[in-house]
């Protein structure tokens, strides 16, 4: 806890605000690139949202998550922990069965996939030519997420075709590890599969949960802003960007923003 507490410290005291320019540098120099996957890879978490609700409703729950509800929710990492979390609050006894739980996230999990494969969620601007230009470079790519590897496979089978894991090193799921975001199991449990040390990585985060993770397993950071998570303190990121196509400079992102919606 101590040592976790330092590395976060030194962190915060190494950290500074990069332009883009220099955060294209730092991208270039990581041998891996670390990525969480909703807000960061694509805005998913209204689609998460929507899938909850609907979920609640073939379950027979009076249950419904409007913005503001979710948004609070989303400082809960992992969807049945934000369920349990939820009923917890409504004070309601007894508590949902973990088979319950369970039940309702496979509702969820199956309503969500449904809602990406309409094609109504693509990548986040500057995310597909990232990707392209990090494998091209010979840069390896890994995912550290607190959601479902079924989440995960749906969102990118539709969005990077069918064979999208060969791309990837590491996947580490929130069910791989003992405790989620923003504990960093899962940033370290891909250090240990990369056998990468953490100053050698960069890992994008769109959260304060990924990105205290990351800190905590001593992995520099640069935060793309998100739609349920712009307003966070990302005081401890070594560059906070709106969306990656700011690595582009402003002529690229002018010129390929209308494309990206």
């Amino acid at each position: 806890m101590v040592a976790d507490h330092r590395e976060a410290s030194i962190m915060q005291a190494d950290a500074l605000a990069l332009a883009p320019t220099d955060a294209t540098g730092l991208i270039r120099r990581a041998a891996a690139l670390i990525f969480d996957v909703d807000g960061t890879l694509a805005e998913t978490e209204e689609l998460h949202r929507r899938a909850f609700n609907q979920a609640f409703a073939r379950h027979g729950l009076d249950w419904h998550w409007d913005r503001a509800v979710y948004k609070d929710l989303l400082r809960v990492t992992g969807g049945k922990e934000r369920m349990r979390a939820y009923h917890e609050r409504l004070w309601i006894a007894p508590p949902l069965s973990g088979a319950d739980i369970a039940e309702l996230h496979r509702i969820k999990t199956a309503h969500y996939a449904e809602l990406i494969d309409t094609g109504c969620c693509p990548l986040r601007p500057g995310v597909a030519d990232l990707l392209a230009e990090a494998k091209a470079r010979g840069q390896r790519l890994a995912i550290a997420t607190t959601t479902s590897h079924g989440n995960i496979d749906a969102l990118l089978s539709r969005t990077l075709g069918t064979r999208w894991a060969a791309d990837f090193d590491a996947v580490v799921a929130g069910d791989d590890v003992q405790h989620k975001k923003p504990a960093p199991d899962v940033y370290r449990e891909v250090l240990a599969r990369l056998k990468l040390d953490a100053s050698a990585c960069l890992a994008i985060e769109d959260s304060r949960n990924g990105l205290i993770a990351a800190s905590r397993a001593g992995i520099p950071v640069l935060i793309t802003r998100s739609m349920f998570f712009r307003d966070d303190d990302f005081s401890e990121a070594r560059v906070v960007l709106d969306d990656l196509l700011e690595l582009a400079g402003p002529k690229q992102k002018t010129e390929k923003q209308p494309h990206a919606q």
